[in-house]
């Protein structure tokens, strides 16, 4: 278990639980995401699904005080909670997008994504990579079945945990822990 929890994290899963969002990042992911932001001093962060901001609340405990960080989310009522939780926290631009309307416009380049929908992960990987510089980390979670999955995602799952291998310009790292992690960077 984590040694440090963001300020911010257990009112914004009290508020999570009122709304009936169950899809938050859990602590050990949220953990490692802290960690491996603290590598990118003054880095540029990616999130695509920003939920209600667990997520970024732990990358954001990473982050040195110059790094920013990109949060995308398409629905605009569960951003609201990170929103309320994370607004004053000047390093952090929330984005109310779809995730694949946001990667065809997006032309910028980012040292770090965390990507927690279907846009960066099961579809439009490559215009994604395509957004990291070399030496960017990559990370996704929900690589092992949840409660919450319907039940035609394990095949999405599968295609792409077997697809790793034969991706160009990165070295990823599955690991069964949590809540089934992908670890990678742009190579």
């Amino acid at each position: 278990m984590p040694y440090q929890r963001p300020a911010q994290l257990d009112a914004i899963l009290e508020d999570a639980a009122h709304a009936g969002f169950t899809m938050s990042c859990e602590d050990r992911t949220g953990s490692l995401l802290a960690t491996l932001a603290a590598s990118k001093p003054d880095g540029r962060f990616l999130e695509l699904g920003t939920g209600v901001g667990a997520g970024a609340a732990w990358l954001a405990s990473g982050m040195t005080a110059d790094a920013r960080l990109v949060t995308v989310e398409a629905n605009a009522a569960v951003q609201g909670i990170a929103r309320q939780h994370l607004a004053g926290d000047l390093r952090i631009e929330f984005v109310h997008a779809d995730a694949d309307d946001w990667l065809t416009s997006e032309a910028g380049l980012f040292d770090f994504a965390y990507v927690d929908c279907r846009p960066g992960k099961y579809l439009r990987l490559s215009d994604l990579l395509a957004l990291l510089k070399p030496g960017a980390l990559y990370v996704v979670d929900d690589m092992l079945p949840q409660d919450t999955w319907p039940d035609d995602h394990q095949p999405r799952v599968d295609g792409f945990l077997e697809r790793l291998p034969d991706v160009p310009n990165w070295r990823a790292t599955p690991m069964n822990w949590a809540s089934g992690l992908v670890v990678a960077v742009r190579t």
